[in-house]
């Protein structure tokens, strides 16, 4: 087999061997033949750009019996002795359970094999279509907008295409040796919140009350509440998002589960909280998204209609998110920034953190939890000490 390496270079700091690029690409014929009983070929792979942890490529149909795309997308998860088997079977069974349900429900690459011994994934290519992080880092503000409004839609169809699915997602995990935590924001989050009031009080001298700490611990709640349940990609930063003809469709599920939805709605609120390459949006974006995602879901969730409902539960869930942020960062800002994996410009992490705590405050407020917006306020004070007045800068497309 000769394989001719295309020599664009990924945008992401680690870069892929050759030596990768073969290893994956004979794995997927491999993996492919087993799963056609026949031989198939593949050629001319472009790195589209993995993590430390995986190698992503696109490869041409070279020579196929069947039927298949002329080209197709292969993830291939490398050793690295940080044990990516759990992302892997989060991911591999994400795409299986959409493969499962009708082509206008599948919002995300169709899959068309899986090894787990080779930890790949040999997936439907979307082609080049812009990732809502392009439109966002684009110059075309209107675009961008329609962009975030059509990817909260699409998120709230997403959840509410999926709900009472869980049991589904559930066999699916047990065919492939579960991870020990179905939803990873169950690994670190307790932690977090348990851990940041130390943090915030030997970094910034910022005291937490037992009130604002009882509240804090509370939001754990929605790690097991049975209402609301629906699949979440886990990762929403705006590069895992493909703007397509087709509408969006959703990428990188390695945090794959089915948890209470209400962690990705105020993903819309935070936004991003996943990843450290989010920016400022616009006055009233936000509101314009949550109510974008709120239309799709309350069809399948009446009492989601209900302020009374939805904004408490919604605001538990932002709280949750700055505190995790907040904790990982303080906890070794390397590593939190590494594990967010995404390519791409990033603001400093002081103004984004204190914009986070800043948008807390004012959830809060409007909450009527003023314990919480008072300790918010507090924290993103102490952070704009430490860090700088400067604020979070807006995305390109909204800054000129």
């Amino acid at each position: 087999m000769t394989v001719e390496i295309t020599t664009d270079p990924p945008d992401e700091s680690r870069d892929t061997t050759d030596a990768e690029v073969l290893a994956t690409v004979v794995a997927a014929e491999s993996v492919l033949s087993k799963r056609f009983g026949a031989r198939i070929q593949l050629g001319e792979p472009e790195d589209l750009g993995g993590s430390d942890r995986s190698v992503v490529l696109r490869v041409r149909v070279a020579a196929s019996p069947f039927s298949l795309p002329r080209t197709l997308a292969v993830k291939r998860y490398v050793p690295t002795g940080t044990a990516p088997r759990d992302s892997w079977v989060r991911e591999a069974v994400s795409y299986q359970m959409f493969n499962a349900l009708a082509a206008e429900d599948r919002m995300c690459p169709e899959l068309f094999a899986h090894d787990g011994d080779a930890g790949l994934l040999v997936m439907e290519d979307l082609g080049r279509a812009p990732t809502l992080a392009d439109k966002l880092h684009g110059s075309d503000s209107r675009a961008a907008e329609a962009a975030l409004l059509s990817w909260a839609r699409s998120l709230g169809r997403l959840h509410a295409t999926t709900a009472g699915r869980e049991a589904d997602f559930d066999a699916l995990l047990r065919r492939l040796s579960p991870p020990a935590t179905k939803d990873p924001l169950a690994e670190d989050g307790p932690i977090a919140i348990a851990d940041l009031p130390r943090l915030l009080a030997a970094e910034f001298g910022v005291t937490t009350s037992d009130r604002v700490a009882a509240r804090a611990i509370s939001t754990l709640g929605l790690l097991d509440t049975a209402r609301h349940r629906a699949f979440s990609p886990s990762d929403t930063c705006p590069d895992n998002n493909l703007i397509t003809s087709r509408g969006v469709r959703f990428l990188d599920f390695e945090g794959g589960c089915v948890r209470n939805m209400m962690f990705d709605a105020a993903a819309i609120a935070v936004p991003f909280p996943s990843c450290w390459c989010a920016f400022a949006l616009p006055a009233g974006m936000v509101e314009a998204m949550i109510a974008a995602w709120r239309a799709e879901v309350r069809a399948m969730w009446p009492d989601l209609a209900e302020d009374a409902v939805l904004l408490p539960r919604l605001l538990d869930a932002h709280l949750f998110w700055v505190w995790l942020a907040t904790w990982r960062h303080l906890s070794d800002p390397v590593a939190a920034r590494v594990a967010s994996r995404h390519s791409g410009p990033t603001p400093d992490p002081g103004p984004l953190l204190a914009g986070r705590w800043t948008g807390l405050a004012t959830a809060a407020r409007r909450g009527g939890a003023d314990a919480v917006a008072e300790h918010a306020i507090a924290v993103a004070r102490a952070l704009r000490v430490r860090f700088g007045d400067a604020p979070l800068p807006l995305y390109p497309a909204f800054s000129s």
